[in-house]
């Protein structure tokens, strides 16, 4: 079952640059950003009180990231829904009519179990499923 949001997913042109940004508008302390060579993006987790961030910069001019700045530049890509039974709730999902990127789940950026939706599924915004 769904039990609560796990963090937004933010797509960005430079993620240093935005980073930065972010820390003159909320206390927070840098993360580190981690690279993902065989996936072409970088990805950056930030931690503050009430929320998390995670920031995403692909690394290649035609990747699905890529395009998706060129379209609507830095700007939420996801929501992150937490779920204790991610394989029942991607079904859920599924038989409700959600098209899913992922028809099953697959193991994310940060080890966890994840599978993602269309974009389609909230008018433009992609939903992201998430074991704990």
């Amino acid at each position: 079952m769904i039990k609560e949001i796990g963090h937004l997913g933010l797509v960005v042109r430079d993620i240093e640059e935005s980073l930065k940004a972010l820390s003159r508008i909320i206390s927070v302390g840098t993360p580190a950003v981690k690279a993902f060579p065989e996936k072409k993006m970088k990805c950056a987790v930030v931690e503050a009180p009430g929320m998390t961030l995670e920031l995403l910069q692909d690394d290649s001019d035609d990747g699905r990231l890529a395009q998706f700045i060129r379209g609507k530049g830095d700007a939420i890509h996801h929501f992150c829904f937490v779920s204790d039974d991610i394989e029942q709730d991607v079904e859920t999902l599924r038989q409700s009519g959600v098209d899913m990127m992922d028809e099953k789940p697959r193991i994310g950026l940060r080890g966890k179990k994840i599978a993602m939706s269309m974009p389609s599924a909230l008018n433009g915004i992609t939903i992201e499923i998430s074991e704990p």
